[in-house]
């Protein structure tokens, strides 16, 4: 089971990046996948989430009106279009996939897989 982030770089500030998370070794269409980042000696946070069951998406306060996450179930793959960026969102960028209950969407243990990062840097 791998989820391989891609997509980071280098933009400036009030640039766009759209982030990529396929996953592969198993079908993760029922689960909730998401977003995370850290920032350099900060704790990883939360970013978005999108549940299956729903369709619900959960975003950060930091982040919400800028950033939009989506996924294609057919091609197993989670995105996150990142817009107005600003250099306050430098971090690596990790996506994960996990069953949590909705209390606990924006909680970094409660997710089992994680895919490798990706970084975004954004100059001012």
């Amino acid at each position: 089971v791998q989820l391989q982030a891609s997509g980071g770089g280098l933009v400036q500030a009030g640039g766009s990046l759209r982030l990529s998370c396929v996953a592969s070794g198993r079908t993760f269409s029922t689960y909730t996948r998401a977003w995370f980042r850290q920032a350099p000696g900060k704790e990883r946070e939360f970013v978005a989430a999108s549940r299956w069951s729903s369709g619900t998406t959960y975003y950060s306060d930091s982040v919400k009106g800028r950033f939009t996450i989506t996924r294609d179930n057919a091609k197993n793959t989670l995105y996150l279009q990142m817009n107005s960026l600003k250099p306050e969102d430098t971090a690596v960028y990790y996506c994960a996939a996990g069953t949590p209950i909705t209390s606990a969407v924006r909680v970094p243990a409660i997710y089992g897989y994680w895919g490798q990062g990706t970084l975004v840097t954004v100059s001012s």
